[in-house]
């Protein structure tokens, strides 16, 4: 088997470390890897398959050495600056950021919802927002086969979506301590705030989940509002989604279509008190879906709760999963 150059850029950070772990798990074919951060974590060392790696500091230079892809998981600002760099010099970037999703030349790709986007990258390639990765692989086979009009997002986020500061708030604020990173308690306590607010009320998390789910499916007539709410849990993002369809449906149909759908698992018995729990989620690269029931309030009106860790499926995995497919389907630069 033909092996690659890998980079993981971010290397250290929370997000970074489990793409390396989920390359390490899915035996990624990699030749040579380099481990890239920022200055203050250059020299660290950590282990990845067996051997051990010196961290380098990310420059402007650092893609001048023979790399096929570079998974960035370093924050926005830094793929601004480095993904092009990194173009440039024929390696094909997957950004974990913000920076390119809605870039009209840049492809937004969920593996089992639209990897045919892959065929026209120019080197970058955008990994969605998490809450709405695990989203719209369950309203891929719903929008194929009913249509879908309108969406009504509740999201239940997990604090590791913040990254390691909101990670210990949660952790100091369950043990008495004060938040730092928060504008208020999250221990015990939900917050109706994710990311800054925006001129119409919306703040920029909800705002992302209903652009990049009309750019995903391919749909900008979708409607689609949000509400984004942060809870006290460490891994796992949940989500309420009220759907409205064109076309008539039965439930037992619904069922079948999520159940022999890829990378989705049903947990739909409320008699056995079975649905998708965040903490179940935890450390699987499913999207788990259940509570599915009609909403008698409207015509064709479903209800779903749909659950998955955001850390793995929301970022890592769904990123290997697209270098995967580049490599087989043969559509790196080198």
């Amino acid at each position: 088997m033909k092996k690659y150059n890998v980079a993981v850029v971010g290397a250290t950070g929370m997000v970074g470390r489990k793409v390396l772990e989920l390359l390490e798990e899915r035996n990624f074919p990699i030749e040579n890897f380099y481990p890239l951060a920022s200055a203050r974590s250059k020299g660290e060392e950590l282990t990845f398959m067996g051997k051990t790696y010196t961290v380098q500091e990310l420059t402007e230079k650092s893609f001048e050495q023979d790399i096929d892809i570079a998974i960035f998981s370093a924050g926005g600002g830094t793929s601004e600056k480095f993904s092009p760099i990194a173009a440039k010099n024929n390696v094909v970037v997957v950004d974990n950021s913000s920076a390119f999703r809605m870039d009209p030349t840049v492809p937004l790709v969920v593996p089992e919802v639209n990897p045919d986007d892959l065929k026209w990258h120019k080197n970058i390639i955008a990994n969605p927002n998490c809450s709405t990765i695990q989203a719209v692989v369950a309203l891929k086979p719903l929008h194929e086969n009913y249509k879908i009009k309108r969406i009504v997002y509740s999201t239940y986020q997990a604090v590791s979506g913040s990254g390691i500061k909101g990670y210990e708030d949660l952790e100091k604020g369950v043990k008495g301590g004060t938040n730092e990173f928060y504008p208020h308690q999250i221990a015990f306590n939900c917050l109706p705030h994710i990311d800054v607010f925006l001129d119409n009320g919306y703040t920029k998390e909800e705002m992302k989940m209903i652009e990049e789910t009309q750019k995903i499916l391919g749909d900008d007539s979708l409607k689609i509002t949000a509400t984004a709410v942060r809870v006290p849990v460490f891994y796992g993002h949940s989500e309420s989604v009220n759907l409205e369809f064109e076309t008539p449906f039965e439930l037992k149909e619904i069922r079948s279509l999520l159940s022999n759908s890829p990378g989705i698992v049903v947990e739909d018995d409320v008699a056995n008190n079975i649905y998708p729990l965040a903490r179940n989620a935890e450390g699987k690269n499913e999207v788990f879906v259940g509570r599915i029931r009609r909403d008698e309030s409207v015509e064709n009106g479903l209800n779903l709760w749909i659950v998955a860790d955001n850390i793995r499926k929301g970022a890592a995995a769904n990123a290997v999963q697209i270098a995967e497919l580049l490599i087989k389907n043969n559509l790196l630069s080198r």
